[in-house]
């Protein structure tokens, strides 16, 4: 389990085309003999069949995109349409108004969503790690090496409510720096979206600003300077990022759906395993950028798009985070589900005993649930 720009620049960068969200290519054959219909039967019989799936803007969310592009959701039964959101807010209200039936939400906002009563649960994994903060490159002239210090005196940009503003917040207070206007304060500026907090940078008063994947790569192909990773970060390794998130009802109302829904992710990350360049091309189909930064943020060694929920991880931040008085305590066992990633793995494994891939997967998951 593995461990500047303009805005005219960004937002072509950024810009994906209509077709790569409504439009994607029928699923392909896979060589796989297994049918729709044999598949569902390990399942169980599907109570529905049709799923609207919601990510962000982030090559974090590739397993969505194999599961698509791959066949993989069409194999275990499933219909399944992929739609872009702006923010985990959005994500969060299109559970609960039904017009999503999963979606890949960071793992702060999930838990302070759950925290102030919205009934909503984790059930699965989509990455570990994979962001930090990037600044301009005249604030590190003549320096060999920095850390979070630098930021000290400088206006950064953020988003409320998001995995990597939690982990700034975290590193500062573990140096003794204070958050506020003042030279040895880090004054953050938040915005709604991570997009507007990225597009931000051109204005001459933000000098730095948080980035999750593919920002962070994005950022410093165009010259901007990489604060930290929060791989790189001991106090942030292994920090869960992404979480599979749907309604409590819903989990509870069509659990054979889910389980074929995470089967065919746990496929997904088994190909991405197995596949580099051609999940390079399915990503690429839906984060419209260069191949080789795709590549940077999926294969560089700064985070992983793993299916396992990782209890453990979340559990973990959770504490982080309400110690940190971001959010208030709550019993979170009543929103996790782990059963439907545990099926839906031991079935595979079921039907393919010796499979490297997913004895690995079901031996991190006995050790972290």
């Amino acid at each position: 389990m593995n461990k500047r720009i303009t805005a005219a620049v960004l937002a072509a960068a950024l810009t994906l085309s209509v077709t790569a969200f409504t439009g994607c290519n029928d699923s392909k054959d896979n060589g796989s003999s297994k049918t729709a219909s044999d598949t569902s039967a390990s399942a169980g019989a599907l109570e529905k069949t049709s799923f609207n799936l919601g990510h962000l803007n982030s090559t974090a969310h590739l397993l969505g995109f194999v599961a698509k592009e791959e066949g993989y959701f069409k194999e275990e039964g499933l219909d399944v349409t992929l739609t872009l959101f702006s923010s985990a807010s959005e994500l969060a209200t299109g559970l609960e108004t039904d017009k999503l039936d999963a979606a890949f939400i960071g793992s702060v906002p999930s838990i302070t969503f759950q925290s102030k009563g919205h009934d909503l649960t984790i059930f699965g994994g989509a990455m570990t790690n994979g962001h930090g903060y990037v600044i301009k490159p005249q604030f590190v002239e003549g320096l060999d090496k920095w850390d979070v210090s630098i930021l000290k005196g400088r206006n950064v940009a953020s988003v409320k409510n998001s995995v990597q503003d939690a982990e700034l917040q975290i590193l500062l207070k573990d140096k003794g720096i204070e958050i506020g206007e003042g030279e040895n304060k880090v004054n953050i500026v938040y915005f709604d979206s991570q997009k507007d907090a990225y597009n931000a940078l051109q204005n001459d008063s933000i000098d730095a600003v948080s980035a999750y994947s593919p920002y962070t790569s994005l950022a410093e192909s165009q010259g901007y300077k990489i604060v930290y990773r929060c791989s790189e970060e001991k106090l942030l390794e292994n920090q869960p990022c992404c979480r599979q998130v749907a309604s409590t009802a819903a989990l509870s109302k069509y659990p054979n759906s889910y389980k074929a829904f995470e089967r065919a992710l746990i496929k997904a990350y088994k190909f991405t395993q197995e596949n580099q360049e051609q999940t390079i091309k399915d990503v690429k189909k839906y984060i419209d950028i260069e191949e080789n930064l795709i590549k940077t943020e999926l294969y560089g060694g700064y985070g992983t798009s793993v299916p396992d929920p990782d209890k453990q991880g979340t559990v973990a931040l959770k504490k982080s985070i309400v110690e940190l008085g971001y959010t208030d305590d709550y019993d979170i066992d009543k929103l996790y589900n782990t059963d439907i990633y545990k099926n839906a793995l031991e079935s595979l494994i079921k039907e393919s005993p010796d499979d490297k891939v997913y004895t690995e997967l079901k031996k991190h998951f006995d050790e972290f649930e």
